[in-house]
């Protein structure tokens, strides 16, 4: 199937007499006749569904759907995005352990990594996603256990490349985790570049409309765990808490996600509901052909913004003269990256603001990403907490508005933008 059926398609292939959309299993529980039936689910022997918290039929036909979208083995949904970054990190690392991570990244994973899972006793450092690979390297320690990334960065823009972080990530014997959210994987694979592991915020353009909260860990099934058994000792030695079984040996490909299932999804409980998955399912059916209209408005707005003379900077990589287009042809089909730009306007962080608020049709929202184009200034927002040099770090200037663009009629949005600049001259 081309990806575009698998949007439709991929996850639920009813048989005879069976629905024909992916039913919503509204049940904690499931029924078994014997004792030892139970016992070989909770031993792993056996699979199956026992309790919600660890597996949900419904939320597994929408897994394997996305997995299928990203040319991954397997996937788990979480409660969020903000949950899916830290089973992904958890899954890898523990108290002394270390990780490398991209300055530039969503706010809330930013303070995730700096400030929560530090007091959990893992150290991150941040670098440039800019930088070369000899520069790069010099962030690895001996204790390092992943690279973590995103492929467009929220709300930057700033676009990685994948294959320099593959090679220094492998160099070091290090898996590399990517967010791929902005793009989705209708216009960008990662695995294809040489990432070891995705995750999403399905909250965004997965789910499309702003009605679930859900995120979403993918595993490529290329990492060799077994090649570093002790670094991987999680994923390859034995698992006390299941008679000593060894995830890699049990489950060959399916190890990460086997893991993050029945140790972290089992401790610490982060499963979306049925009913989430049921939303997230709908807008995973249209995600083919909603991001390529948000991604095409976003260029059209591009453009018209760099027209204004109001206007201090615009980025967007789709745009010709972005420093990141010809990795943007690279890695993004159509060479347009996502719906959502950066721009300022000229007089700093008031005149943005005063030009945000006098915005109509387009709403000030703590979102991204979903059929309504909406803006947001990170530096007051989703960014807050940081401090004016760790906005300077993650690419954040104090005049930047995140937008969003819809799938409204780009004239439309036009009009919107055109409107507000006369408001803000008057």
């Amino acid at each position: 199937m081309t990806i575009d059926t698998k949007c439709v398609q991929g996850g639920w292939q009813p048989k005879r007499g069976e629905p024909r959309q992916p039913p919503i299993t509204a049940s904690t529980t499931f029924r078994y006749e014997t004792t030892q039936q139970m016992a070989d689910l909770f031993d792993l022997k056996a699979s199956g569904y026992f309790y919600t918290r660890l597996q949900n039929p419904t939320n597994d036909i929408v897994a394997s759907k996305i997995a299928a979208l990203e040319g991954g083995v397997a996937a788990i949904l979480t409660s969020s995005g903000q949950a899916a970054s830290t089973f992904a990190i958890l899954n890898l690392a523990q108290a002394g352990d270390h990780v490398v991570a991209s300055a530039q990244i969503y706010g809330g994973t930013y303070n995730l990594f700096n400030v929560s899972l530090r007091k959990l006793g893992i150290d991150f450092t941040f670098v440039d996603p800019d930088a070369d690979g000899e520069t790069l390297a010099k962030a690895f320690r001996p204790n390092t256990k992943c690279v973590f990334g995103e492929t467009v960065a929220n709300p930057s823009g700033a676009v990685l490349d994948i294959e320099k972080f593959a090679r220094v990530a492998h160099a070091h014997g290090v898996p590399l985790i990517v967010d791929n959210t902005f793009p989705t994987p209708v216009l960008c694979r990662p695995f294809e570049f040489g990432a070891d592991i995705v995750m999403h915020s399905t909250t965004k353009y997965m789910d499309g409309h702003a009605a679930q909260v859900g995120g979403v860990i993918v595993d490529s099934g290329n990492f060799d765990w077994e090649k570093y058994p002790e670094r991987f000792a999680g994923l390859v030695a034995p698992d006390p808490s299941y008679h000593g079984l060894s995830y890699t040996k049990t489950f060959g490909k399916q190890a990460y996600i086997v893991k993050a299932t029945a140790q972290l999804m089992r401790d610490y409980g982060s499963i979306p509901s049925p009913f989430n998955a049921y939303i997230l399912n709908l807008g995973l059916e249209s995600l083919h052909l909603r991001i390529r209209r948000h991604a095409e408005n976003a260029l059209a707005a591009a453009k018209y913004l760099r027209s204004r003379p109001e206007v201090a900077w615009v980025e967007y990589a789709g745009l010709e003269d972005s420093k990141y287009k010809a990795l943007c042809d690279k890695q993004f089909d159509g060479g347009l990256p996502s719906g959502v730009l950066t721009f300022g306007i000229k007089g700093g962080r008031d005149r943005s603001i005063k030009f945000m608020d006098s915005l109509k049709m387009i709403e000030i929202v703590t979102h991204v990403a979903d059929a309504r184009s909406c803006v947001l200034h990170p530096a007051s927002h989703t960014h807050r907490q940081l401090t004016d040099e760790q906005l300077r770090e993650a690419g954040i200037p104090p005049d930047l508005i995140r937008f969003s663009c819809g799938l409204e009629s780009a004239e439309d949005i036009i009009a919107d933008l055109d409107q507000a600049f006369a408001a803000i001259a008057e």
